[in-house]
């Protein structure tokens, strides 16, 4: 199965960042991005791909051990930004030290589960909303739209082990499904050695 994990946000602050991506969707050339889906948001924390089921138990272990040492942090969405001209995403503001600390763990707990994973990369923490549908599209405007974008603050509290189940129907426009398979309270104090 298809797997990463990731933070979810609680739905409210995801309902203050859909009232401004409605507004991106009435911007000339919209039509050119591939909106994703609301109940798929997230903040992607360590992508594993494809993950064999006899790793899972393991995998799940170590997961919420990376949990256990984490302490519950704050974090909001904020601003906007891109990469290249492909894909625009809401920005993260907070505890953001925390935050990467949990996907190093994560990404670190993965491995020793034995999960092939890609080559290491800094992380660095957004929300996909968009991304071009076939050829790059300027996204000075829908950057222009999010820059003053601050949503309220909320206190992570779990990390989330989530499912993507690609599109197959083969209809334009079909999102991916994600579906949590597992989630461990953040349970660290401040202070307590990583």
């Amino acid at each position: 199965m298809r797997l990463f994990a990731a933070v979810l946000p609680p739905s409210e602050r995801l309902d203050e960042l859909g009232h401004v991506v409605d507004r991106l969707h009435r911007l000339p050339g919209a039509d050119g991005l591939r909106w994703t889906s609301r109940p798929g948001w997230h903040l992607t924390l360590a992508f594993m791909g494809e993950v064999g089921e006899e790793l899972l138990p393991e995998l799940r272990v170590r997961l919420a051990r990376a949990a256990h040492r984490t302490p519950p942090f704050p974090l909001r969405l904020h601003g906007g930004g891109h990469f290249g001209r492909r894909a625009l995403w809401a920005g993260v503001a907070g505890d953001l030290d925390e935050l990467r600390l949990l996907a190093e763990r994560a990404d670190a707990a993965a491995r020793r589960a034995g999960v092939a994973m890609d080559e290491h990369r800094r992380y660095q923490a957004h929300l996909t909303v968009a991304r071009a549908r076939g050829e790059a599209v300027d996204l000075h405007p829908f950057l222009d739209g999010m820059r003053a974008f601050e949503g309220a603050r909320w206190e992570v509290g779990e990390l989330a082990l989530v499912r993507s189940n690609l599109p197959v129907s083969g209809v334009r426009g079909e999102q991916p499904r994600y579906e949590q398979v597992g989630g461990w309270p953040l349970a660290g104090s401040a202070g307590q050695p990583g």
